[in-house]
């Protein structure tokens, strides 16, 4: 004689994954802090990339991707974004912490185009990138 086995215990499992699979928003759904973040990501990657290449090849000039005019039209579209999504942040969740996070960050960006190319001003760019993206993390955070 065969026994059946009994599968009674497998059906609550399925059910938290039915109302995981309901509660959860689905994967193309990025919103514009997310999508901030990674631009700000892509951003650190660039100057890091930038900055290693120049440095091991001494003998390479100021090409496109060290141009004046790339970081600054750069500058403009993180500004862009910034206004898009940390003020529509403080419009709905009334914190605005995330948006002087955000601009405190955008400040440094926006001074950092000042400075010499003498690698300072690699340095503080990546900072006021990461800056500005922990103000986006904190404006999608405040929004859940």
């Amino acid at each position: 004689m065969t026994q059946v086995a009994n599968h009674s215990h497998a059906w609550p499992r399925f059910g938290a994954l039915v109302r995981a699979a309901r509660d959860s928003r689905p994967l193309t759904s990025l919103s514009a802090d997310q999508l901030a973040m990674g631009l700000s990501g892509l951003c650190l990657v660039h100057c890091l990339a930038t900055t290693i290449f120049f440095a091991s090849i001494a003998s390479v000039g100021g090409v496109f991707l060290d141009n004046h005019l790339f970081h600054e039209i750069g500058l403009v579209i993180a500004i862009g974004f910034a206004l898009i999504t940390l003020v529509s942040g403080v419009l709905s969740h009334g914190y605005m912490m995330p948006f002087g996070v955000g601009c405190f960050g955008l400040g440094m960006m926006a001074g950092a185009l000042s400075r010499p190319h003498d690698g300072s001003e690699v340095l503080a760019t990546m900072i006021g990138v990461a800056v500005v993206a922990l103000g986006h993390d904190l404006n999608r955070r405040a929004t859940r």
